[in-house]
């Protein structure tokens, strides 16, 4: 697609403004991990916010060393929670600055007392990374290592680009029809039939979707950021809040 939008950014540009290389902003747009939003009239690659907002989420992942496939496979989660990501990066280089103003401080020591033959039996903490590594084990775990994820990643292999365009349509449909239910309470009968189809909509196309992972959604939709955002896009204002009662309900 050409593209002639002045706030669009050049390969080049990118490249200046991330640290990343031209060469791998190409081979994220070859392995279809983060395509262009379009390109110049010269065949020039171009990215516009929404571009640069995923790439945002591709880094954070790889600040957490998650190998390139498997980015990519979370990237296409509908369950992806954006805001959830930025917090555990937050977290994690807050961490990252603490372990390293301990080694700053124990440098520091060293070159105000000088080097002694006792000084290397007595604290090796400032070189202790258990914190950091436990926190990064984690967040890897929450989105790389449940069984829900491994039956995603399997079922998303298969899925062509078009495949999941569609299934992103019709998850928004499923949303709008609970918007046309907002006049209804949350628990009523047609509606929890809903809440039941959305649930087997998730298993049948994605994992499998228990009641304790569908609560877990129901909250996430009504947290705010994204998620919320989306929903009442396609339902209108205040359906996140009522899918997410409307699931509490059912999942009681």
């Amino acid at each position: 697609m050409k593209m002639n939008d002045r706030s669009a950014m050049t390969v080049s540009e990118v490249s200046r403004m991330t640290g990343l290389s031209v060469r791998t902003l190409q081979y994220y747009d070859k392995t279809g991990l983060l395509s262009p939003a379009g390109y110049t009239d010269a065949g020039y690659r171009l990215y516009d916010d929404a571009a640069l907002r995923k790439l945002q989420q591709i880094m954070l992942f790889r600040e957490l060393e998650f190998p390139l496939k498997e980015i990519k496979e979370i990237m296409a989660r509908p369950d992806l929670d954006s805001r959830k990501v930025i917090e555990q990066q937050i977290e994690l280089l807050k961490l990252r600055r603490e372990h390293l103003d301990d080694l700053i401080s124990f440098a520091e020591k060293i070159k105000t007392t000088g080097v002694n033959d006792n000084m290397y039996n007595k604290d090796f903490s400032a070189f202790d990374k258990s914190r950091l590594e436990e926190y990064a084990e984690r967040a890897r775990a929450q989105w790389g290592s449940t069984p829900e994820y491994a039956q995603y990643a399997e079922k998303a292999e298969a899925r062509s680009a078009s495949d999941n365009e569609r299934l992103a349509d019709e998850t928004m449909q499923l949303f709008a029809e609970f918007g046309a239910m907002r006049s209804l309470g949350p628990e009523d009968s047609a509606v929890q039939a809903q809440v039941r189809k959305l649930q087997d909509f998730f298993c049948e196309n994605f994992y499998d979707c228990t009641r304790d992972i569908l609560r877990s959604l129901g909250e996430m939709y009504a947290a705010g950021g994204e998620f919320t955002e989306n929903i009442d896009k396609a339902g209108g204002k205040g359906t996140a809040e009522f899918v997410s009662r409307a699931i509490d309900i059912y999942c009681k």
